[in-house]
């Protein structure tokens, strides 16, 4: 029997096989733990992070209006250097709840998928 982390795991190779960033369209990734989540602008072909955002500090809300306000503070960080697009990367993650609330938000803030 497969494990859920295994499970996830490939799920993630899966979706790495296809996706990469770039710098004029990062990738941009969500981890999520139990009590945080955490967002990531990578640039692929460097190596580097261009911008990131997490919940550490945010304490008003459920989790997912959390992740709600993770998304739009990634887009505003986004925004301010200079990226308009971005490749959604879930990182093995179901896209409902947490990461389907970050992505909503930072889609209404000004990020195109």
């Amino acid at each position: 029997m497969v494990s859920k982390k295994e499970r996830r795991n490939k799920i993630k190779a899966r979706i790495r096989g296809r996706i990469s960033g770039t710098a004029a369209r990062p990738r941009m990734t969500v981890f999520r733990s139990n009590k945080e989540i955490y967002v990531q602008l990578v640039n692929d072909l460097n190596g580097t992070t261009l911008a990131s955002a997490s919940s550490k500090g945010i304490d008003q809300g459920t989790k997912v209006e959390i992740a709600a306000k993770v998304g739009e503070l990634i887009a505003g960080r986004a925004l301010q250097a200079g990226i308009t697009e971005v490749v959604f990367d879930r990182n093995g993650y179901l896209f409902h709840g947490r990461v389907k609330s970050l992505a909503d938000a930072a889609r209404k803030g000004g990020l195109k998928f």
